[in-house]
């Protein structure tokens, strides 16, 4: 099946010539694989980096530099817990029903340690990938016009999938199996299909409105007392 890249499907293929095909699509479904509402949430936040930007806050704000070795350590249970986070988005979206392993690697536990045994894929593009597949899956990366009235700073704790599967369904018609599948990018270039003629301004078009508004304001002001 050839990948529709542009709502967030995508096939990874081994290099060898008998290579496997691994198929990969952020649905809602996948998404609730992931966790309950707070867990996808967290999850998204994790893979992006919010542990380890935290460290580097701290860390700047200390009034000296640590050694490196203090540095690696601090870095080192966020970096894995990233990585960890990844590969259960990678198994959560994948379409196909064999084991991942051969591609993301695994953690093998010992009788004193915990090590992760790499796949084919390098840690940093399982990172990413994952960072791409949540992205298409909770936010959606559709190129359309957004109103201003529908733009909000607003962080939420939780994704619930099942709001958009049921708003899929009840906007268009869809199975319950058929709305599950879609990704966030999908769902919102549908509604984009399906109601193209709203009325109104992007925060952008708002701002420029606004600005060229204050600056011929000012400039009336400035003419009204050059003439007094």
């Amino acid at each position: 099946m050839k990948p529709l890249t542009d709502i967030g499907e995508m096939r990874l293929s081994e290099a060898r010539e008998d290579g496997k095909d691994y198929f990969f699509k952020p649905s809602f479904e996948a998404m609730a694989a992931i966790g309950t509402p707070e867990e996808i949430v967290s999850t998204f936040s994790t893979i992006h980096g919010a542990d380890i930007q935290g460290i580097i806050n701290k860390v700047s704000s200390l009034p000296t530099t640590l050694p490196q070795h203090m540095l690696n350590a601090l870095f080192q249970m966020p970096g894995e817990k990233i990585l960890t986070a990844a590969m259960h988005v990678l198994r959560c979206c994948y379409k196909g029903h064999d084991d991942l392993t051969p591609l993301i690697g695994e953690w093998k536990g010992w009788s004193n340690c915990v090590v992760y045994r790499p796949g084919a894929l390098p840690k940093e593009d399982i990172i990413v990938l994952a960072q791409h597949l949540m992205q298409h899956g909770i936010i959606g990366k559709a190129k359309i016009r957004k109103l201003q009235r529908h733009e909000t700073n607003e962080y939420s704790t939780e994704f619930k999938a099942i709001d958009y599967i049921m708003a899929a369904r009840n906007h268009f018609g869809m199975s319950r199996d058929d709305a599950a599948d879609l990704t966030m990018t999908e769902f919102t270039l549908l509604l984009a299909a399906k109601y193209p003629d709203q009325k109104g301004f992007t925060k952008e078009e708002y701002d420029s409105i606004a600005d060229d508004f204050l600056a011929q304001q000012a400039r009336r002001r400035e003419m009204a007392a050059q003439q007094h």
